[in-house]
C-alpha cells in the first residue's frame, strides 16, 4: 500500500508542472513584447491571461496542500532524471521523473491552458 494516497498524487505534481508551465509562458511574454510583430497586443493577451488561469489553479493547489499538511521538494538531478521528494501525513516519498517526461507535460498543460483562454474568448 502506498504511504501517500493516490488522490493527492495530482496536487502534489501539479507543484512540479504548474511553476515550469508560468516560467514559460512568463518567457514568453517577454519574446512577444521584444519581438518584432505588428500587432503584439493579441499574442501577449493570450499568454497573459493563460497565465492568470494557472496561477489561479497553483492558487488552489497551495490551499489544498496546505489544509492536508503535504509539501513537494526538488531533489537530485542530471540529463536524465530530476527527483522531487513528496511530503504527506508525515510520511516521505521520493520519486524520478524522465525530464522528457517533465518536458512532454509541461507542453501538454500549456496546450490546454492557451485552449482555454481561447474558450473563454
Amino acid at each position: 500500500m502506498p504511504l501517500i494516497p493516490e488522490e493527492a498524487i495530482p496536487y502534489l505534481e501539479n507543484m512540479i508542472y504548474l511553476p515550469m508551465v508560468l516560467t514559460i509562458l512568463e518567457k514568453d511574454r517577454t519574446i512577444f513584447e521584444n519581438a518584432p510583430f505588428k500587432l503584439k497586443r493579441p499574442y501577449i493577451v493570450l499568454v497573459e491571461e493563460a497565465g492568470k488561469q494557472v496561477q489561479k489553479e497553483l492558487k488552489q493547489t497551495h490551499m489544498y496542500m496546505k489544509r492536508h499538511s503535504m509539501k513537494v521538494l526538488r531533489g537530485e538531478g542530471d540529463d536524465m532524471f530530476t527527483e522531487y521528494v513528496f511530503f504527506h501525513g508525515g510520511y516521505e516519498e521520493h520519486r524520478r521523473y524522465l525530464n522528457v517526461r517533465l518536458r512532454n507535460r509541461v507542453e501538454e498543460l500549456l496546450s490546454i491552458y492557451l485552449a482555454v483562454v481561447e474558450k473563454l474568448r
